[in-house]
């Protein structure tokens, strides 16, 4: 019998698949990144203050041996990943410069999304008829913001129903959260940075733990003396269940995932990135600051509390100079 052949499917003339010897070549090296432990290692590594970790240290994140340690952190070393240099009786591991970006990229952004990927739904069908609910939702904003002219409030409550219904996991809350992130973006739309409070922007990844612990506690701290916003560059379909306990602690349990917005860059004062990149817009007279700060989306509850005490610094060494006046509790 012939074979018989799709009209509609015509074959490619030029392969626009990774060449097979690039191919083996990382094939190889994610084939070192495939074990649990050594994941971790290459996390402590990647958030350590200094860039870099003692073999003792390493050992401490787990029950085996310290040789099983050595062993995992030499295939990482042999497939180029990480460096080590030896400094008296110890051996210390630092990631190589030319993987420091993918490892980065690996940790905030591909890893929080191979945990959520069995979780997510598809909420923007989740509403039959939304455009008449999304349409009365507009209408009744317009009023609380007559210097926005009402095509502008339509488009951001559209814009801000879609932002959120791509990553949601149910659709139940979706259009009360679409009216709260569109007020919140109207607000910083009409913002006068003359006349306002400071604001603040926190940003990671997925805005589903380490920028929404220190907007928590910037607000708990601050009140309403700082205008607090957080957002994610790629966020996740909700805040990682380890964080949800710190949130609470801290008197914060409606928080969910944003995505990040111009508008939002636009009204802050100071933007505090976490692990997300070059993704935010780089405007003038902004104050911008990067925080090398672990990611809770893989911590133990040991690690988040860790997380969320460097933050809990960080944050404080911010309001003391946003806010001069501003009394601290002591910790």
């Amino acid at each position: 019998m012939s074979d018989v052949t799709d009209p509609d499917c015509t074959p490619q003339t030029e392969s626009h698949a990774i060449a097979t010897e690039a191919a083996t070549t990382v094939a190889t090296t994610l084939k070192a990144l495939a074990e649990p432990l050594r994941l971790r290692m290459l996390s402590f590594i990647a958030t350590a203050p200094t860039g870099e970790a003692c073999v003792c240290d390493l050992a401490a994140l787990t029950d085996v041996s310290q040789p099983t340690v050595s062993h995992h952190l030499k295939v990482l070393r042999e497939v180029g990943i990480l460096t080590s240099e030896r400094r008296g009786t110890w051996v210390w591991y630092r990631i190589e410069p030319g993987y420091r970006g993918a490892v980065a990229t690996l940790l905030d952004s591909f890893a929080p999304a191979a945990l959520e990927a069995p979780h997510r739904r598809q909420a923007l069908g989740g509403l039959q008829a939304v455009d008449p609910v999304l349409d009365r939702m507009a209408t009744e904003l317009a009023p609380s913001f007559p210097g926005v002219h009402v095509d502008v409030v339509q488009r951001i409550v559209r814009e801000s129903y879609t932002g959120l219904a791509r990553t949601a996991k149910v659709s139940a809350h979706l259009i009360s959260l679409a009216e709260r992130f569109a007020r919140q973006r109207l607000t910083d739309t009409t913002r006068e940075a003359t006349t306002s409070v400071p604001q603040v922007l926190f940003v990671c990844v997925a805005n589903a733990g380490r920028s929404q612990l220190a907007a928590a506690l910037m607000h708990r701290y601050a009140g309403d003396r700082v205008t607090v916003r957080s957002a994610g560059s790629t966020p996740a379909a909700d805040v990682h269940t380890g964080v949800r306990e710190a949130l609470a602690n801290l008197g914060t349990t409606d928080a969910y995932p944003k995505p990040l917005t111009d508008d939002a860059v636009r009204a802050a004062d100071v933007v505090i990135t976490m692990g997300c990149g070059d993704v935010c817009p780089i405007l003038p007279g902004i104050r911008y600051e990067d925080w090398l700060v672990g990611d809770p989306a893989l911590a133990s509850p040991a690690g988040i509390a860790a997380i969320r005490a460097d933050l809990d610094t960080r944050v404080r060494g911010l309001l003391a100079d946003l806010l001069p006046d501003l009394t601290l509790p002591t910790t």
